[in-house]
């Protein structure tokens, strides 16, 4: 990756939560619970994902610097997700989690020397990862979970339907207005 494509790339990176936040604030928390279908994550879930999501990449970024050639540890997201009772915990938090770790991962990442962008670690997956490879990911992830909030948001909007307006009753016609001098008064 060239030098501006990747400050590209750390720029959409840094933006990540904002663009999670803006999202939010157009939906009704009251739906953030809602599940379109059970195998599917609420919004409030989602939410959750992603702060351990960013919590393990804060690690992961930090290992590629710190420890070249290590081993790559991914979460298995589903079982986090089964296993961490999400339900139970606040998404202002996670998403504070998320701004925090994304600004301090983001503030590293721009300081690298050149050198470090070719650091690899050893993914059981793909054999192996590179600092490159694993920044194009994670800048994709967030908006990739924005994508999936926009759906739950319409399948929501299509299970509860705004209400309509109760007909109303036609409005009587005012009487026009009549002026001062008209009435006789000076």
């Amino acid at each position: 990756m060239r030098r501006d494509e990747r400050r590209q790339k750390l720029e959409s990176f840094g933006r990540g939560p904002a663009l999670l936040s803006a999202a939010l604030r157009r939906l009704p928390k009251k739906m953030w619970l809602y599940r379109p279908v059970p195998d599917r994550w609420s919004i409030h879930e989602i939410i959750h994902h992603l702060a351990d999501s960013e919590a393990s990449g804060y690690v992961q970024c930090r290992t590629f610097i710190a420890e070249p050639g290590s081993r790559f540890l991914e979460l298995n997201a589903v079982r986090w997700a089964d296993s961490l009772g999400y339900f139970h915990q606040s998404t202002s938090e996670a998403i504070e989690i998320i701004r925090r770790l994304r600004k301090m991962t983001y503030g590293l990442l721009v300081s690298l020397p050149e050198s470090a962008w070719s650091y690899a670690l050893e993914d059981a997956n793909s054999g192996e990862m590179f600092l490159e490879h694993w920044l194009d990911r994670q800048e994709r992830h967030i908006p990739h979970h924005i994508d999936q909030i926009h759906q739950n948001y319409q399948f929501w909007l299509e299970a509860n339907p705004p209400r309509k307006a109760p007909l109303s009753q036609p409005r009587p016609v005012a009487e026009p207005r009549r002026s001062l001098l008209s009435l006789g008064v000076r």
